[in-house]
């Protein structure tokens, strides 16, 4: 007869027939015996590839890019308009002749001086204006005469009256002969009064207080009312810079703003407020004119060159520097390092720039970490290991 041996599960030996039944239990126990072998390979292999993903995530983290961040926040920024222009008197005046005119022979001020309104700049010769002044003045000495004589006969006439001796015909004829005296004196002295007012108008007078800034006159020569400007002034010494600006710049200005004005070949910084913004553009430059008030100063030339940095309000952005901002064709843009410490390119838009850094006016909320250098160094998606700058 034959039989199996086999091994039951508490390890004893019995025999196995080969009936039908007895096949159908050794299948089964294979089958389980299988299963049993698989479950420990899977196990293995998971065990294996987990240690294995480990292992590749710590490799990848050990060898991730280190960069420094920085959380910029938001800064009040003042923002600025640099232009140049140059410097001119705020009220410039042109002084020429007034009256007819005549040769010059004293002039009495030098470009550079100071001046009070009315104060005589130059004296033109009036010889023949004073001998006429001195006939007409002796004219009005016999008109006066005249109607103290007319006067007199009628204060006569006017006593005969009552005695009947002169009629009251005469005394009409003695009256009007005296009211045509007195008129007499009156044009007499009209005339001299006129010709003293035109001999007056022959000197060259200041109209205001001011600086003189230039003179073209000189003793000896002969002006007349189309000589043009012998001198030009600056009322009360004010001075300004004409500054040009583009139809932008000109916009975000307005009348008030503070300014500080450099002139060309010194570092000196004069402060000044936009006093007036031009109304018009020019049409070929596309630049209008801000005019910038500044008290006077012997550096301020007028004509000289300057250059000008004007408050043009406030903002409220997140300040980085140069080197956290990069750009392409396709603009400015920054990587920001998110809550995976993976680098996100975000493109902003960049606004003011000044010692401090640049302003970033959109883009960003200031709470964001962005990487402040090798930012040229990422890809979008990189890992990295990000370091905040304190």
């Amino acid at each position: 007869m034959n039989y199996e041996t086999t091994i039951n599960a508490d390890n004893t030996v019995s025999p196995a027939f080969d009936g039908e039944g007895d096949g159908r239990l050794s299948s089964r126990r294979i089958w389980i015996i299988g299963a049993a072998v698989l479950a420990v390979l899977a196990a293995a292999w998971f065990l294996m590839h987990r240690g294995d993903g480990n292992a590749a995530a710590d490799a990848q983290e050990s060898q991730a890019q280190v960069v420094t961040v920085v959380v910029p926040g938001t800064t009040t920024i003042a923002g600025t308009i640099t232009a140049s222009g140059t410097i001119a008197a705020r009220r410039e005046m042109p002084v020429g002749v007034a009256g007819e005119g005549g040769q010059i022979v004293q002039v009495l001020v030098d470009a550079g001086d100071w001046v009070r309104a009315g104060q005589v700049l130059a004296v033109i010769d009036r010889s023949v204006q004073g001998q006429q002044i001195a006939s007409q003045a002796a004219n009005v000495e016999v008109a006066a005469a005249d109607a103290r004589l007319a006067q007199a006969n009628l204060d006569r006439a006017l006593k005969l009256v009552e005695r009947g001796f002169i009629s009251k015909a005469d005394i009409d004829r003695l009256t009007a002969t005296r009211d045509a005296a007195n008129a007499r004196v009156r044009v007499a002295r009209a005339s001299l009064g006129e010709l003293g007012a035109r001999a007056a108008r022959l000197n060259i007078v200041a109209p205001a207080a001011g600086l003189v800034l230039t003179r073209a006159a000189e003793p000896g020569q002969i002006v007349t009312p189309g000589s043009g400007v012998l001198f030009s002034m600056a009322r009360d010494g004010q001075m300004e810079m004409q500054a040009r600006l583009s139809e932008s710049d000109l916009a975000r200005l307005a009348v008030g703003a503070s300014a500080e004005v450099t002139p060309v070949g010194t570092d000196r910084k004069f402060s000044g407020q936009v006093w007036q913004l031009s109304p018009t553009i020019d049409q070929t430059s596309r630049e209008g004119i801000a005019r910038i008030a500044l008290a006077y100063d012997k550096v301020l030339r007028p004509g000289g060159f300057a250059t000008a940095t004007l408050v043009s309000g406030t903002t409220n952005a997140p300040l980085l520097p140069e080197s956290a901002i990069l750009s392409d064709d396709k603009g400015s843009y920054v990587f920001v390092i998110d809550q995976d410490d993976k680098a996100v390119r975000r493109p902003v838009k960049t606004g003011q720039v000044s010692a401090k850094g640049i302003a970033v006016v959109e883009g960003l909320s200031g709470r964001e970490r962005v990487v402040l250098r090798a930012g040229g160094f990422l890809n979008p998606g990189d890992k990295v290991r990000p370091v905040v700058q304190k």
